[in-house]
């Protein structure tokens, strides 16, 4: 299947690295113009540079979607740069590795405002536009932990959770005006966000721990490995595309089979 993004704006917001990244380059390759959003604005203008585009077809702008002030400057930025938004991807995310009874409010406001306000912000200040314009591509991503839950995991599965019936809702409502939402929900994926956390569990508990562990994680995977940012880089720009445009209000697994729900 031929994937054709021609003359469409894509804004991937989280998108120096990671999934995000990856998202960015497949759909650049399949044409579209790429905004590169992050918190790092650094970060996003080197990853924007990397597309292999000028100008006129790729930017990094810097974000912070806990704010919405921070988003409405963005996407007037994208808008004046490279165009109306036509596709809309939210992948920026934070993690904690903590108990519930351990954590506090510090720390559930820390991941909410990024996780579930960042979407919050980013589908208010684009929707209108694309509802007007009668066409949009929204794809936020969640967690298998907020569909089955996952210890460690608690208030990110909580503001993932309000992410999935945050789109499912917003669907209904503008799927009339040609905008569609899904969400793409990741399993374990070989990002540099998990390659941080990982080294610091191999640290913390020993080599020969960390290899018997890592043994009991492939085997909870019927795939029997790791995802690779580029696994769900394809099903986000499926969705992104035409052949995708009655596919809206569903959340997509990406996990390897970790979770059949």
């Amino acid at each position: 299947m031929q994937i054709e993004l021609d003359g469409k704006v894509a804004l991937i917001v989280g998108a120096a690295q990671g999934i995000g990244f990856a998202t960015a380059t497949e759909m650049r390759a399949s044409g579209a113009k790429v905004a590169v959003a992050d918190i790092n604005g650094d970060a996003a203008m080197a990853a924007a540079e990397r597309l292999n585009g000028d100008a006129t077809e790729t930017l990094g702008v810097r974000v912070d979607i806990s704010s919405l002030e921070s988003v409405e400057a963005m996407v007037s930025e994208v808008t004046k740069t490279l165009g109306a938004p036509d596709i809309v991807v939210v992948s920026a995310a934070l993690l904690d590795d903590k108990t519930f009874l351990d954590s506090g409010p510090k720390d559930w406001r820390r991941i909410i405002d990024v996780c579930l306000y960042g979407p919050l912000n980013v589908l208010h200040t684009v929707l209108p536009g694309m509802t007007e314009r009668g066409y949009g591509r929204i794809i936020c991503m969640a967690s298998d932990s907020a569909r089955v839950g996952q210890a460690r995991l608690s208030y990110y599965a909580a503001a993932k959770g309000g992410v999935i019936a945050l789109i499912k809702s917003v669907a209904q409502e503008v799927g009339p005006e040609g905008v569609t939402l899904n969400v793409v929900s990741p399993g374990a994926t070989d990002t540099e966000l998990r390659q941080a956390r990982e080294a610091q569990t191999k640290e913390a508990i020993g080599d020969e721990r960390y290899a018997s562990r890592t043994k009991k994680v492939l085997r909870m995977y019927p795939a029997r490995r790791i995802g690779l940012p580029q696994d769900h880089a394809s099903m986000i720009t499926y969705l992104a595309s035409d052949h995708a445009s009655w596919i809206t209000g569903q959340v997509i697994s990406v996990n390897g089979g970790f979770v059949m729900p």
